[in-house]
């Protein structure tokens, strides 16, 4: 359960956050745009995308650390899911980006699911589920769309 106290979504959150989106808004574009380079953007696109995956997985291991009131079964359950995210994205960086691009997008949208089913579970500040889902749906846009860019 999220908490449902409308606090703003920290500052600080909020600048590390979207910043994530940075690389992901310039290389898309960048990939579909130019033709002589768009593989080696889409690489760097897909590359990028499983490194962020991979760390939006450890934040259930963080969880799972730091929330005192889980019980055994709970806690086991987000360290193993901690590290299913980097199981899906470490294949996509030696895919091409048409088998890339659902991969990535499959891993993206599963741990925003994940996240759902624990805030059912632990109170979470009420800005989490709000942010990644924003975050993920930015993610998973641009990896769909790199998805067609020409293969030089």
């Amino acid at each position: 359960m999220t908490d449902d106290n409308p606090v703003a979504l920290p500052r600080a959150v909020a600048w590390l956050g979207y910043g994530v989106l940075i690389p992901f808004l310039v290389l898309m574009p960048a990939s579909l745009l130019d033709h002589h380079h768009g593989a080696v953007w889409g690489d760097a696109l897909y590359t990028y995308g499983a490194i962020i995956l991979s760390i939006v997985g450890a934040l259930h291991w963080g969880l799972a650390m730091s929330l005192p009131d889980l019980e055994e079964r709970q806690r086991s359950a987000l360290f193993a899911w901690s590290v299913v995210p980097a199981l899906i994205a470490w294949p996509a960086t030696l895919l091409s980006p048409l088998l890339a691009a659902p991969l990535l997008v499959f891993g993206f949208i599963a741990h925003y699911l994940q996240d759902r089913r624990l805030a059912g579970r632990v109170t979470l500040p009420g800005w989490y589920l709000p942010l990644r889902l924003r975050l993920s749906s930015v993610a998973v846009v641009c990896l769909i769309a790199g998805a067609f860019a020409p293969c030089v």
